[in-house]
């Protein structure tokens, strides 16, 4: 057990690294959500095409999602905070250097690296929570404190994104520099360190590692290019990427020391909560994708008007470390996670009747309602999908859960996108709005498949049974039930 773990309250220091972590992802959400708002600006600064453009977001999803597996597992191979600290550096230079891009293919340069960063990042920290907190309510309340900063992130840079843009765009890449630094100073004084992982006997699975990456980078673009690409070309990326995963799952198998060990899959509740998060991440970002176009393009919105508007699904910075860790205290985490995906459908539903001329005040209770949703669904997805898992696993799983949700994000914008650009016959305002309602369908299947999903669990725990994994020796691990 690391340092953090040595009192049984959450001290001063304990505080302190736990403040950092939330630091840390409330930089990967600010800076994403910064980015969305400022496209247009960038477009017009540097001449790109629309093309171009979308690199500039994809490029960022692509190295995200296409090393993330790898990232939690170097966590747990090479130290989590020795991980953490040198990538937020990455993080933080790659992401200043955007800010002085000239050309197009520099600043889609910087994103792929700066995406890069966070998928080592991003699992190192959360893999020092779940390693750091007892197992229960303590861990529970540090990673529902941590989900709520990650959401408070996006939703805070809608705005700041916003102001910044008016300001000039090239700020939106500078000022998380001065976040980054900030958060750096403050891990090396508060991560805790650990003993540097016992790696005798052990070898780096490069085959698993290479080829998982390249299966992953492909079938993320295979599914980003769904949206403005030919069938044939998509078709054929998602087929190589889908090649080199057979070819991973191989190496998996015959692997003495492999990157993702398949025993961990044994566990019934990771895997819903890993499908669950994917499902949720996909209507989350393809409804608020939607929603902003129709803002902007239909109804005239300013940037900063149609940021503000969105301001109100950050409820959940304020309900996800105040509200939520009661309702898991009261509930359990599988009713809190069901209760927040039919949240989901609801809030998705009573969008579906989209009108041209709608009022804020007809758009306010889904904006709400979605807020109230992803603070109930994603701090407690979190928590099952690292509870049970061996220490030297952890951040496996967080890897596991992360990419879950870089794919989630990646197919539900491609699938809303191609779905209404199909429904779209014409160019008219009517048209227009006929693609966004039948786009609109997507977020609600894939919350109300999430729901579904996520209701076996409840069978699960009524039946009585506690959540079962298996350590990396094959052991079983039973690990007390949530109410």
């Amino acid at each position: 057990m690391t340092a953090l773990s040595t009192s049984s309250g959450l001290s001063a220091h304990k505080w302190g690294a736990l403040l950092v972590l939330c630091g840390a992802i409330f930089l990967e959400g600010i800076d994403v959500a910064m980015l969305n708002v400022a496209l247009p600006s960038i477009r017009a600064d540097l001449g790109l095409s629309t093309g171009e453009l979308q690199w500039v977001m994809s490029a960022y999803v692509l190295g995200y999602g296409g090393f993330m597996l790898l990232g939690g597992r170097a966590a747990d191979l090479f130290g989590r905070r020795q991980m953490f600290v040198s990538w937020l550096a990455v993080f933080l230079l790659f992401s200043g250097l955007g800010g002085f891009a000239t050309e197009g293919w520099m600043l889609i340069v910087a994103r792929f690296v700066t995406g890069v960063a966070a998928a080592f990042m991003t699992p190192a920290g959360l893999s020092v929570i779940t390693t750091g907190f007892a197992e229960g309510p303590e861990r529970n309340k540090a990673l529902l404190l941590y989900s709520g900063t990650a959401a408070g992130g996006f939703t805070i840079g809608l705005v700041a994104g916003g102001l910044l843009t008016a300001v000039g765009w090239r700020w939106v890449f500078f000022a998380p520099v001065v976040l980054s630094f900030l958060i750096l100073v403050a891990a090396l004084a508060f991560v805790p360190k650990s003993a540097r992982p016992d790696r005798s006997g052990q070898r780096v699975d490069a085959a698993g590692a290479l080829t998982v990456t390249a299966a992953l980078v492909l079938i993320v673009l295979g599914v980003e290019r769904a949206a403005h690409a030919g069938i044939a070309a998509s078709a054929g990326t998602l087929l190589a990427g889908l090649a080199f995963l057979a070819a991973f799952l191989v190496i998996e198998r015959r692997s003495a020391e492999p990157l993702v060990r398949m025993g961990i899959f044994r566990s019934a509740s990771l895997v819903r909560a890993n499908l669950s998060a994917m499902l949720f991440a996909a209507g989350f970002f393809g409804f608020q994708f939607l929603v902003v176009l129709y803002l902007q393009e239909l109804r005239d919105w300013s940037t900063l008007q149609t940021s503000f508007a969105m301001l109100v699904i950050g409820v959940d910075a304020i309900l996800s470390p105040t509200l939520t860790p009661r309702l898991v205290s009261r509930f359990g985490t599988s009713k809190v996670i069901l209760g927040g995906l039919l949240l989901a459908v609801l809030a998705y539903g009573l969008f579906l009747p989209l009108g041209a001329d709608w009022s804020y005040a007809a758009m306010f209770p889904s904006l709400l309602l979605l807020g109230l949703a992803f603070s109930l669904a994603y701090g407690p997805l979190t928590i099952v999908a690292t509870e049970g898992v061996a220490e030297s696993e952890q951040g496996l799983a967080g890897g596991l859960l992360y990419t879950a949700f870089q794919f989630g994000a990646a197919l539900g914008l491609s699938a809303v996108t191609a779905v209404s650009a199909a429904a779209t016959h014409a160019e008219t305002p009517a048209a227009v709005l006929d693609g966004y309602r039948t786009g609109l369908l997507v977020p609600f299947a894939a919350a109300a498949a999430a729901a579904a999903i996520s209701a076996f669990g409840l069978r699960t725990r009524r039946n009585g049974e506690p959540p079962v994994a298996v350590d990396a020796a094959g052991e079983r691990i039973d690990v007390p039930a949530s109410r």
